[in-house]
């Protein structure tokens, strides 16, 4: 199997969790978009990584990995606090925190 494969499935891969960003107003749907969008990102780097013979896409991919856990733990932290407020994960109710 080539490369090409690879990345064209990161490809459609991103286009599903940016079209899922774009479309979906529940929070959790939104974070899982994200993940989805982060998870095409390595298997990009991976993929550039393979072709090139390096280590180097693979230790950005562990680097984007990391990140993305810390993003998930602070996203759900503000999530369950929207849901404790408002009774509702949606991305429209986040605003209304303010007042």
């Amino acid at each position: 199997m080539t490369p090409d494969y690879y990345l064209v499935l990161a490809a459609i891969l991103f286009t599903i969790g940016a079209v899922g960003v774009l479309v979906r107003r529940n929070a959790i749907v939104l974070f899982m978009c994200i993940e989805l969008m982060l998870n095409a990102a390595n298997l990009t780097l991976v993929a550039f990584s393979r072709i090139t013979g390096t280590l180097d896409g693979q230790i950005m991919a562990f680097f984007v990995m990391v990140v993305a856990a810390a993003e998930v733990v602070i996203g759900l932290a503000i999530i369950m606090s929207i849901f404790r407020a408002r009774r509702s994960a949606s991305v429209d109710d986040s605003n209304l925190l303010k007042y």
